[in-house]
């Protein structure tokens, strides 16, 4: 039996509503450990062509034709119809937070409290608070992202970063006080893209910001050579890496053997590679439910 698209909405809404009371009243340790599924059948099954490490590494088969112009209305500016739920834009604001008299400008998705979880996501050059919240570019994924926080009783945010210095990472360190703020206790988790990844290496040294995170991802970054003397890391909080391997920008062999090095040390970390991947490829390709899920089971 076919549904209409506000019963689907009306459907989603009351089982969002149950599943944000359920993680609300869990634990901290263990809110918002599974979150419920959300268009996997499109974002979810992709090829497996090479596994190590127990898992920890993989690399995922890309191929441009199908993954952009087989899946985009129009190739990298508008992906179909099917892969989007636009209803997730009731829960859209944009804010101008005061953070210890630094103005940010975000988008948010979802409650401004009591979330059961925050994630955060970090644009790189050029970009701003749009990017992150964009419905229809790189191949839906944001998309999909908003309603798997949302839709499972977190908040996301999107800010303007708008250096990627040190004023870069004090104004993220004061957004991630305030998200705790205002859900006490939740997990949060920080996202960074491309040159974004400077302020998450420098979030990892803030010890005050450290203690409030579940973990993080890195997609196309920097490498940070430092890594293991940041508190993040001495926290042993998850860090998952997703690269592409033909990324010009960012080599990802250097990230690569980042992550080997903190195998060794046993530290809990992932690495997906997309093979023949571009810069931009692991922000359309990465499966998002599956990273967070990883997180915050730890």
């Amino acid at each position: 039996m076919q549904m209409s698209t506000s019963h689907c909405t009306v459907i989603s809404a009351i089982a969002a509503f149950f599943l944000s009371a359920v993680l609300i009243a869990a634990a901290p340790a263990r809110a918002a450990e599974t979150l419920a599924p959300f268009k996997d059948d499109l974002f979810s099954k992709q090829t497996v062509l090479q596994t190590d490490d127990s898992g920890a590494f993989e690399v995922i088969d890309y191929d441009e034709m199908r993954d952009i112009n087989g899946r985009d209305q129009i190739p990298q500016k508008r992906v179909q119809q099917k892969y989007v739920a636009l209803g997730i834009r009731k829960a859209q604001a944009e804010e101008t937070l005061s953070l210890d008299g630094i103005k940010l400008d975000v988008t948010r998705v979802g409650p401004a409290q009591n979330a059961a979880f925050t994630v955060i996501f970090i644009h790189g050059r050029d970009g701003d608070r749009r990017l992150g919240a964009n419905d229809y570019s790189f191949g839906g994924n944001f998309n999909r992202l908003k309603n798997l926080v949302a839709g499972n009783g977190g908040v996301y945010y999107s800010p303007t970063v708008r250096s990627f210095d040190g004023n870069g990472v004090a104004a993220i360190a004061g957004l991630i006080r305030y998200a705790s703020a205002q859900s006490p206790g939740r997990p949060i988790i920080l996202s960074c893209a491309s040159m974004g990844s400077q302020v998450c290496w420098g979030i990892a040294r803030d010890g005050d910001s450290v203690k409030r995170l579940k973990g993080m991802v890195v997609m196309s970054g920097v490498t940070d050579p430092d890594f293991t003397k940041s508190a993040f890391y001495k926290a042993k909080l998850r860090l998952w890496f997703a690269h592409g391997s033909r990324d010009p920008v960012y080599a990802a062999a250097n990230q690569q053997a980042l992550f080997e090095s903190l195998l060794k040390a046993r530290y809990p970390t992932r690495f997906t590679l997309f093979q023949t991947g571009n810069h931009g490829t692991p922000i359309r390709m990465i499966d998002w439910r599956r990273v967070l899920n990883w997180i915050f089971a730890g």
